[in-house]
C-alpha cells in the first residue's frame, strides 16, 4: 500500500508543477496578432513603441524571459534579468544574470542596479515589459541610500529565522530598497509597463509578489517598524536600517499614484491553477478528491498536525470525504528557527506529519514547493507515511529530536523520505497532499 501510495502522490505532484510551467503560463495570456501584442484583455500597438525592453526578476525568470522573447521577436530591444545561477546566460536580446535566493548577494545587488538604469532611461515612446515570479524579492536587491547589502543579507536572515510570513518579510523589503513597492514603474515612468507575474503569494496579492515593484504598496514604514518590533528583533536589526526606517523619507508609491496610470500588472500563473491541476490528475486516479485551500499559512509543524488529524478522521469515519481519499491544498507555511539542523518549510512539515500518522498503514502525507528547492536544501519536500516512525525507530532516529533540532532534512534524507526535482524554472509556492487508501 505504502509504495502504492507513494507513486500516486507523486503523480499527482508533478500533474501540479506541469501547470505552473511558466512558458505555458505566458502564452495563455500572451500573444502576437501580426504588429498587435495582446495581453490580457490589453492590446498594444507595437509600431507606436520606439524601443521594447524585457526586465525582471524570480526564479521562473529565464522560462518567463524566453517565451516573451518568442513573441516580440525582432520589436524587441533588449532585456535583462536576474534569475538562479542555474539559469544564467544569454537569450536573443536578453542577459540572465545570476543572482543569490533567498539570501541576496553582491551579483544580484549589480544585476538590479542595471534593471534600473535601463528603466530609468524608458521615455514615453517605450514599453517595459516586465517578468516577476517566486523569488524576485530576494534577486532583486537595490538598497536604499545608507543601507548596505550586508545589511539587507542580515535583516533577510533574521526574518526568515524568526518565522515572519511573506507578507510581513515583503512589507520590510520593500522600504529598504529602490526597487520594490512600486519603484520599478516609478523609474520606468512614463514609459508603458507591462508586467507579467506568476504568483507565490497566498492570495495573489499582487504588491507582495516579488515584493511588487510595479505595483501600489498599500503598506508603510510604521508597518515595517511594527513587524521588526512584534518578533521582538528590532534591535538586532542593522542601524542603517532602523534609521531609514524610523526616519521622514519618501514613502513608496502609493494606489492613485500616476506614475501607474500606463501600468499593467497580469497574473500569468498561481498556486490555484497548480492546485486545480493535481485534483484532476488525482480524480483521474480514482481518488475522492478535495481541494481543502490554497491559503495554507502558519507554523508548518503545527499545521502539519491537523493534515494529521484530517487524514485519521477519513480513515475513521469517511469524512470530509470516503476513501480511497486525496486531500490537496496549496500556499506557504513558515518554520520559527530554534536549532541549528537543515531543513525546510516542506520537510519539517512532513517530519511532525509523520509523528501523528504513525501506524497508520494506508495514509500518507506530501508537502513540496514547487521551485523545487526546500529551505537551504536540494530537496523540494518530502513524503511521510504511516510507516516513517517505525522505520526511523528501527535505525535507531529520534524524530522527536530531529524535529526540536529543526533538522527534518537528516531524518528524512535516511529514510529515502526527500522528495527531489533539482530546480524546476517555476515558482507557485507549495502543495500538500493527504492520500488515504
Amino acid at each position: 500500500m505504502a509504495s502504492s501510495l507513494r507513486r500516486h502522490a507523486i503523480a499527482i505532484f508533478k500533474a501540479a508543477l506541469r501547470a505552473a510551467d511558466p512558458e505555458e503560463a505566458i502564452h495563455r495570456h500572451l500573444m502576437r496578432q501580426g504588429d498587435v501584442l495582446v495581453a490580457g484583455r490589453k492590446r498594444y500597438s507595437l509600431p507606436r513603441f520606439e524601443r521594447v525592453y524585457v526586465l525582471g526578476a524570480g526564479k521562473a525568470g529565464a522560462s518567463m524571459a524566453r517565451s516573451v522573447a518568442g513573441i516580440l521577436g525582432v520589436r524587441l530591444t533588449a532585456g535583462f534579468v536576474n534569475v538562479p545561477a542555474v539559469h544564467a546566460g544569454r537569450l536573443r536580446r536578453i542577459e540572465l544574470n545570476a543572482a543569490g535566493h533567498p539570501i541576496p548577494d553582491g551579483s544580484g545587488v549589480e544585476g538590479a542596479r542595471h534593471i534600473a538604469q535601463i528603466a530609468s532611461q524608458a521615455g514615453p515612446r517605450d514599453l517595459v515589459v516586465c517578468v516577476i515570479s517566486g523569488g524576485a524579492s530576494a534577486m532583486l536587491p537595490f538598497p536604499a541610500p545608507g543601507v548596505t547589502l550586508g545589511d539587507k543579507q542580515q535583516i533577510t536572515k533574521l526574518l526568515l529565522d524568526c518565522g515572519a510570513t511573506i507578507h510581513e518579510i515583503n512589507c520590510i523589503r520593500k522600504h529598504v530598497s529602490l526597487l520594490k513597492g512600486g519603484g520599478l514603474a516609478r523609474l520606468a515612468y512614463p514609459a508603458t509597463v507591462l508586467a507579467l507575474i506568476l504568483s507565490d503569494v497566498i492570495g495573489d496579492d499582487l504588491d507582495v509578489i516579488g515584493s511588487g515593484p510595479t505595483v501600489p504598496d498599500h503598506t508603510t514604514f510604521a508597518d515595517a517598524r511594527a513587524i521588526l518590533k512584534k518578533y521582538g528583533i528590532w534591535k538586532q536589526v542593522p542601524a542603517a536600517i532602523r534609521e531609514r526606517l524610523s526616519s521622514a523619507v519618501q514613502e513608496t508609491p502609493k494606489p492613485g499614484d500616476p506614475i501607474f496610470a500606463r501600468v499593467q500588472n497580469l497574473i500569468v500563473g498561481s498556486n490555484r491553477l497548480a492546485v486545480d491541476a493535481a485534483a484532476l490528475e488525482a480524480r483521474s486516479r480514482g481518488f475522492r478528491t478535495v481541494v481543502l485551500s490554497t491559503s495554507i499559512e502558519g507554523e508548518a509543524r503545527e499545521v502539519a498536525r491537523v493534515y494529521a488529524a484530517i487524514a485519521k478522521e477519513i480513515r475513521a469515519v469517511r469524512r470530509p470525504v470516503r476513501p480511497p481519499a486525496c486531500i490537496i491544498s496549496g500556499g506557504e507555511t513558515t518554520v520559527t528557527i530554534r536549532a541549528g539542523g537543515l531543513g525546510g518549510r516542506n520537510q519539517e512539515f512532513a517530519l511532525a506529519a509523520a509523528i501523528d500518522i504513525a501506524g497508520l498503514s494506508d495514509v500518507l502525507i506530501l508537502s513540496a514547493g514547487t521551485d523545487g528547492a526546500d529551505g537551504p536544501t536540494d530537496a523540494a519536500g518530502a513524503i511521510a507515511d504511516g510507516a516513517t516512525i517505525a522505520r526511523a525507530q528501527r535505525r535507531g532516529l529520534d524524530a522527536r529530536r530531529f524535529l526540536a533540532n529543526n533538522d527534518s532534512y537528516s531524518f528524512l534524507s535516511a529514510l529515502g523520505g526527500l522528495i527531489t526535482t533539482g530546480p524546476t524554472g517555476t515558482n507557485v509556492a507549495d502543495v500538500q497532499i493527504i492520500l488515504v487508501g
